[in-house]
């Protein structure tokens, strides 16, 4: 869709306007265009509450309920409650791996349908674009998929040899852009767009809206080959901040850090693998953070029998690691990093061990008990002091006590912070903490959790990442508390409106007595 000379007040606010067409964007477009969810009449859901409340206003759609009500006493792997309701109603005991029919049923009530407008930078599917050079898998392909097109069936249909419920990045990249063809959403979607800035202004009429400008990407000349930015302006009532997170790496902010040997990314990693830079004869490889990111770049490098120093702030017990917060079972992989983590610890006041000198035998062949997983040694509760240009790095634990490490590549992969130079203060006085920057898991968003609405600016909403959610089975979630809220205000709109016009025509039929009389 291009949005040239959008620049005019008139009929152009648009009910709702979306900044991000990754998953979020996409599922909350799904909803917005009359997809509705109901209980299935022969509907079962294993938590027997849950059911009993869902069976109470069986005619009505998910749409119209009490979210909080129905959220009450539903438990799940996410703070959000309405993420993990939506989650348990279309993933029931999905964190068992048990692959339960979901009690509700989809139907495409077109009256329902909001007019909005969703803008990307790149096509639908967000940032799993940037993923495509993965060589990792992911984990259970249903958790990544979106209402109404199973994405295993989907990706059964792509190739033959299915043998497990995994998806490779590329694969759910593409799964997502289909998505939005085949589901009729394309016409809501505007590509190649950056937005530049984010305000409200004033109308005429005492009320105001949300204004977007930016720029889209547009072929120019008769053979369309060279690209231009030609500037965009759009109004809203509402706007929905669904950008994630994965714009620009985090920082540690220490000394050398911005040395040629240090990277922030899992795919310069890949990058020097590919190349050849990086292989089982080079000196060890530091991985700093303990996410899935640090996880995958740790399987990447032992993969490849390069040795491997890992170094995070946390204790391996600490709850909030993500590793403790995923089923064993379904994430065998990840298990493993953990387990290596915590059998392969480096101990204060022991010799420091020098992992280029240390034979890389498999587990099989290891006979010393204390090195399960030669090749990788862990520093949980240290911090990165310093990169120095020799190839050195300086730890150091919450003793003060420091270790320096030689090795070839220190890859720093500590989360990443959201692009939004959009906003006033890039967002700041939105978050819980309003003196830090929007970071996932330190200072989301602070929104109302039934509606995601933003607590200090209304029509403002965010979704996904911005407030907290990293997995796209909960972002799916904060959709459904955006597309409540939203049809509950175009609900109260019409309502005044039609109250208005019969206050303005009965003040007509009275004026029209007294002249009569």
């Amino acid at each position: 869709m291009e949005l040239y000379n959008k620049g005019t007040f008139s009929e152009d606010i648009l009910p709702v306007v979306i900044i991000g067409n990754g998953p979020s964007g996409i599922c909350l477009s799904y909803l917005l265009s009359g997809y509705t969810p109901y209980l299935s009449p022969n509907g079962f859901h294993p938590n027997p509450i849950l059911h009993n409340k869902l069976t109470e206003n069986a005619h009505l759609s998910l749409l119209d309920q009490d979210l909080e009500y129905l959220c009450e006493g539903v438990e799940g792997r996410s703070s959000n409650p309405v993420a993990v309701l939506f989650d348990a109603l279309l993933l029931p005991d999905g964190d068992f791996g048990v692959d339960c029919a979901s009690p509700l049923i989809w139907r495409h009530e077109p009256e329902r349908a909001i007019p909005h407008l969703v803008l990307g930078k790149g096509p639908p599917g967000g940032a799993w674009h940037a993923m495509e050079g993965s060589m990792l898998t992911l984990s259970l392909a249903n958790w990544m998929e979106l209402p109404g097109l199973k994405l295993k069936d989907w990706m059964r249909d792509k190739r033959k040899n299915l043998r497990n419920d995994r998806a490779t990045p590329a694969e759910i990249a593409s799964y997502y852009q289909h998505y939005v063809t085949k589901m009729g959403l394309e016409r809501s979607f505007a590509c190649g767009t950056t937005v530049t800035s984010l305000s409200r202004v004033s109308l005429e009429s005492d009320c105001s809206v949300w204004k977007i400008e930016g720029l889209q990407r547009s072929a120019n000349g008769d053979d369309g080959k060279e690209e231009i930015d030609v500037p965009f302006c759009v109004y809203a009532e509402n706007v929905v901040l669904a950008t994630g997170t994965h714009d620009i790496p985090a920082r540690l902010g220490v000394e050398g850090e911005n040395l040629s040997f240090v990277c922030h990314s899992f795919w310069e990693l890949e990058a020097a693998i590919s190349s050849g830079r990086l292989d089982h004869a080079s000196e060890p490889i530091l991985v700093v953070g303990a996410g899935l990111t640090a996880a995958d770049a740790v399987l990447a490098a032992h993969h490849l029998n390069t040795p491997v120093y890992h170094a995070f702030r946390r204790p391996v017990t600490d709850p909030a690691l993500i590793f403790n917060q995923l089923p064993k079972l379904l994430y065998p992989e990840y298990h493993k990093v953990h387990q290596m983590m915590s059998q392969q610890q480096h101990k204060v006041g022991e010799t420091e061990v020098n992992l280029s000198n240390q034979p890389l035998t498999s587990p099989a062949e290891n006979t010393n008990p204390c090195t399960c997983y030669p090749g990788y040694l862990s520093y949980p509760k240290h911090r990165v002091v310093a990169f120095r240009h020799d190839g050195k790095c300086v730890l150091e634990d919450e003793g003060g006590q420091q270790t320096v490490l030689q090795v070839s590549m220190a890859l720093v992969l500590i989360g990443a912070h959201p692009n939004l130079s959009f906003l006033p203060e890039h967002g700041r006085p939105l978050g819980l903490d309003s003196d830090e920057p929007i970071s996932c898991r330190r200072n989301p968003f602070d929104v109302d959790p039934y509606t995601y609405e933003s607590v200090k600016e209304p029509g403002m909403y965010a979704m996904g990442p911005l407030v907290g959610e990293n997995f796209v089975r909960f972002l799916k979630g904060g959709a459904l508390a955006i597309a409540c809220d939203i049809a509950r205000k175009q609900s109260t709109k019409r309502q005044s409106a039609t109250e208005h016009c019969k206050t303005s025509l009965l003040n007509i039929q009275l004026t029209n007595c007294t002249l009569e009389s």
